[in-house]
């Protein structure tokens, strides 16, 4: 399994960062090869990506969400994934998203990507293009401010 640690200063506030990434059906215009992310209802997300020819489908579950603070998941089915995303206030109008993931490639092509940097190298460059969206926006296409308490053992 890999780590992947990758983080992003917006200058947007920290409640418009994460407004906006509570949007899960938006991933597709900032994530490289995130076809299709369909909300189930509040915890659960089927996603549909595309990756050097792989096709996969899997749903994920959140497991953690506090407004302004952190959404937290893990996948149900399919490829072996979990991680967080953190936002934290730099000033009123600067925050600093960092996204932490662990994958477990799956098969031939995902273990070969993985072992070079792909994983890494995309997760950068989500969050760079998730940082050009916002700021170009300059606010937020929805909010979900529900919370999610993590489970308990």
């Amino acid at each position: 399994m890999s780590t992947v640690v990758e983080s992003v200063d917006v200058a947007v506030p920290v409640r418009t960062a994460y407004n906006q990434w509570t949007q899960f059906e938006q991933f597709p215009q900032f994530m490289e090869g995130v076809t299709e992310i369909r909300q189930l209802d509040d915890t659960r997300l089927h996603w549909v990506i595309d990756v050097s020819g792989v096709h996969r489908e899997f749903d994920a579950e959140i497991t953690e969400q506090h407004p302004d603070e952190r959404v937290a998941w893990t996948s149900v089915d399919g490829p072996r994934h979990a991680g967080v995303v953190t936002f934290h206030r730099l000033d009123e109008n600067h925050s600093r998203v960092t996204a932490q993931m662990d994958i477990d490639p799956e098969g031939f092509v995902e273990t070969v990507g993985d072992k070079v940097g792909l994983v890494d190298h995309r997760a950068k460059g989500d969050m760079k293009r998730f940082q050009e969206y916002i700021e170009a926006r300059g606010r937020e296409t929805g909010a979900w401010r529900g919370d999610v308490d993590r489970p308990t053992p």
